[in-house]
C-alpha cells in the first residue's frame, strides 16, 4: 500500500464516529444473508468522505486509487469513488474519460452497495456513454447481478437530466420485475425524475406498465404525482 493511501485512510479513521461504526452494518444490510453481507465499516460521514476526496483526487494515480477501491472498508472503497468521480469531472479529453472509465469498469465487483453505485455510476457511466451506444447498459441489466443492474439503471440519470428518455424507459421496462426491492426502487426513482423532466411521458409509461410494477416501484414513481391522480394509480382505477 503506497504512503498516500495510507495517508487517506489514517484521514478516515480520524473522522471515525464509534456510534456510526454499529449502525452502518445495519442500515447496510451487512448482517448474514444481507445484501451487503460481510461490509465493513469505520463509521464516517459522507461528506467528510468528499471532503477527504477532494483533498487528494488530484494527486492520486490509479494504482492508489484501485487500492482504495478494492479496500474491505465501505468508507474507503466509497472515497476511492469519489475521488475517481472528481478526476472525470475535471478530466477533459476522450481518452483520458475513457481511461478512467475502463477503471470503474474493472473494479465493478467492488462497487457493491447502492450508495456506492448512486454516487458514482451516472456521474462517470452515464456520462461517457450520453452520446454513444447503450449497448453496455442493456449487458449490465441482462446480467443477473444486482449491483450491475442497479448501476445500469442509475446511470440513466445522467441523460435523463439532458431530457433523453428512451433507454431510461427501455431498462425500466427491462428490470421492473427484478425481485429485489432495491431495483424497485431505482426503477421507480429513475421514473420519477424522468417525471419531472416530461410528466406526460412517464404518466405514459406508467398507463402501460403500473398493473405489472412492483408496488414499490409504482410508489416512488408516483410520488409528486397530484394526490388524486396517486391514488387512481394505487387503487387501479384508471
Amino acid at each position: 500500500m503506497s504512503e498516500l493511501t495510507e495517508q487517506i485512510i489514517e484521514a478516515l479513521k480520524d473522522k471515525s464516529i464509534p456510534e456510526k461504526a454499529a449502525f452502518f452494518p445495519k442500515f447496510f444490510k451487512a448482517f448474514p444473508g444481507g445484501y451487503g453481507e460481510g461490509d465493513q465499516f469505520l463509521g464516517v460521514k459522507v461528506p467528510d468522505q468528499r471532503k477527504i476526496a477532494k483533498q487528494f483526487f488530484k494527486e492520486i494515480s490509479l494504482e492508489e486509487l484501485a487500492e482504495l477501491v478494492q479496500n474491505p472498508f465501505h468508507e474507503v472503497r466509497l472515497t476511492g469513488l469519489l475521488a475517481l468521480v472528481y478526476r472525470y469531472e475535471k478530466t477533459k479529453t476522450e481518452a483520458g474519460k475513457k481511461e478512467l472509465v475502463d477503471f470503474y469498469l474493472e473494479h465493478l465487483d467492488f462497487i457493491n452497495n447502492w450508495d456506492l453505485t448512486d454516487t458514482s455510476c451516472h456521474q462517470i457511466l452515464g456520462e461517457f456513454y450520453f452520446k454513444k451506444e447503450k449497448n453496455l447498459f442493456y449487458e449490465l441489466a441482462d446480467s443477473g447481478h444486482l449491483w450491475r443492474q442497479r448501476i445500469a439503471m442509475i446511470s440513466s440519470y445522467h441523460w435523463i437530466k439532458k431530457g433523453e428518455f428512451s433507454d431510461a424507459l427501455a431498462l425500466a421496462e427491462k428490470l421492473k420485475g427484478h425481485p429485489h426491492d432495491l431495483m424497485h426502487k431505482a426503477v421507480g426513482w429513475m421514473l420519477r425524475e424522468i417525471g419531472n423532466q416530461d410528466f406526460e411521458t412517464e404518466q405514459e409509461f406508467l398507463k402501460k406498465h403500473y398493473q405489472t410494477l412492483p408496488r414499490t416501484a409504482l410508489r416512488y414513481a408516483i410520488e409528486k404525482f397530484p394526490e388524486n391522480l396517486r391514488q387512481d394509480f394505487l387503487k387501479g382505477n384508471l
